[in-house]
């Protein structure tokens, strides 16, 4: 199994599948151990929930920047040259983090978040495509999702390390008091919360250098790099045209749109919960993300059933059902005012788990040399996360809508997200049985 999976004419790429598959876990890592920290700065810096949100729109802002340059980059010369131009400018990025925080100020960190994710960017173009060329095009999609199969772990990781590192670390103030300080009592508090904020940021842009260096003198296979012309404007029109691969993008734009939001309010809306019950504004925010941390648990086992299941459901049919269930979830987080909507907002990972891979296997399948820009459209998509986040904030900041908790009323969003990846599901579905063109 192992060898019909990560082998083709005879060539194993088991050693580099395992290096290229650890920056999955790399990139996890910092994606999620972003989401807890809009919640972190608003506090640091006393601001809304939507200036608080300005985070993932400078983090998935650099995803959609240089997604298509990192294209024509490793079109140019070669997935590895992309790989380490994207951990180059991840470690970068992160390092930045020390200069932000001498500045005492907000948006020198969303720069460092910025250029830490055209890192991303270049690395997400670079390796996605790359381990779907590390086999036969039969069993690229579940190669994919192998390969994803670790980013949860890295996620797992960062939202520890966010919870212990972090968020228990900062200063026990909570917002009421914050707003009550002097400027110099303000100043000192911020001093002392946004040199524990950095010290993860420093420590993963070492580890980040080192997994640069072992690639760079690595052995890697050139397969699919064949082609160095850059024929930007008929590439484009020639992927576009394809119905499988337009709606991909438009269903992955959706779907990094309702992870991301969902990841991230889960800190909201189990704050408001767990303070309603009676507890303590830090304690609530540090219990709502061993939450999250359960849900990445389940989205992380649920990566391994669903990867199973792919050899016997049909791709379309099981991803348009998880959409259902997540949509269904989504509704009792609305409507459920108490611990039972955390408990559906925990349990709508178990749906999310098979998409991103899926739709990125769908999208791509049958592009040939084309995936590396067809890569570079769904990168591109990540855009998701950082529109759609900052509406749902600036619900959230509205306090109470039409007689609700407004963080609920907010969950709207995420549902319809849901909604638009059943129907490219179901489309998928009656493609792969001859009764959809395209």
């Amino acid at each position: 199994m192992k060898q019909s999976i990560l082998s083709k004419d005879g060539v194993s790429y088991v050693v580099p599948f395992i290096l290229i598959t650890s920056c999955f876990a790399l990139w996890g890592f910092a994606n999620d151990i972003a989401n807890p920290m809009v919640k972190a700065f608003s506090k640091i810096f006393r601001m809304s929930a939507t200036d608080g949100a300005l985070v993932q729109v400078a983090f998935y802002g650099g995803y959609f920047a240089m997604a298509f340059p990192a294209a024509m980059f490793i079109r140019r010369y070669s997935y590895k040259a992309g790989v380490l131009v994207g951990l180059g400018l991840y470690a970068l990025g992160a390092f930045m983090f020390y200069p932000a925080k001498m500045t005492g100020e907000y948006y020198p960190f969303l720069i460092a978040y910025f250029i830490l994710t055209c890192g991303l960017s270049f690395l997400e173009t670079s390796s996605n495509p790359y381990i779907l060329s590390m086999g036969t095009e039969e069993t690229a999609t579940r190669r994919l999702n192998l390969a994803q199969s670790f980013n949860p772990m890295g996620s797992l990781l960062g939202m520890y390390v966010a919870m212990n590192f972090i968020q228990a670390k900062l200063n026990p103030l909570d917002t009421a008091s914050r707003a009550d300080l002097t400027p110099a009592e303000f100043e000192a508090v911020k001093e002392y919360d946004l040199s524990v904020l950095i010290g993860p940021y420093l420590a993963i842009g070492l580890v980040i250098l080192a997994m640069f260096l072992l690639i760079l003198f690595w052995r890697m296979p050139k397969n699919g790099d064949k082609n160095h012309n850059i024929d930007f404007v008929p590439t484009l029109r020639r992927i576009f045209a394809m119905p499988h691969y337009r709606e991909g993008v438009i269903a992955q734009f959706f779907y990094v749109g309702v992870q991301i939001m969902c990841w991230t309010f889960i800190i909201q809306y189990g704050t408001r919960v767990l303070m309603a019950d009676g507890m303590a504004e830090q304690a609530a925010e540090v219990t709502s993300q061993q939450y999250n941390i359960l849900a990445m648990i389940i989205f992380c086992c649920s990566r391994f059933i669903c990867t199973f299941l792919l050899r016997y459901v049909n791709t379309g049919r099981l991803l348009t059902v998880l959409a259902i269930v997540g949509g269904l979830l989504v509704v009792g987080v609305i409507g459920l005012q108490n611990i039972y909507g955390l408990y559906c907002l925990v349990g709508v990972s178990a749906c999310m788990s098979l998409m991103f891979p899926t739709i990125y296997g769908i999208a791509l399948t049958g592009l040939g040399d084309d995936a590396k820009f067809g890569a570079a459209g769904l990168i591109m998509a990540i855009l998701g996360g950082s529109v759609l986040p900052p509406f749902q904030a600036a619900i959230i900041d509205q306090v109470e809508l039409l007689g609700m908790p407004a963080v609920n009323v907010s969950f709207i969003l995420p549902f319809v997200c849901f909604v638009v990846i059943a129907i490219y599901g179901h489309r998928t579905f009656l493609r792969s049985k001859g009764q959809l063109g395209g």
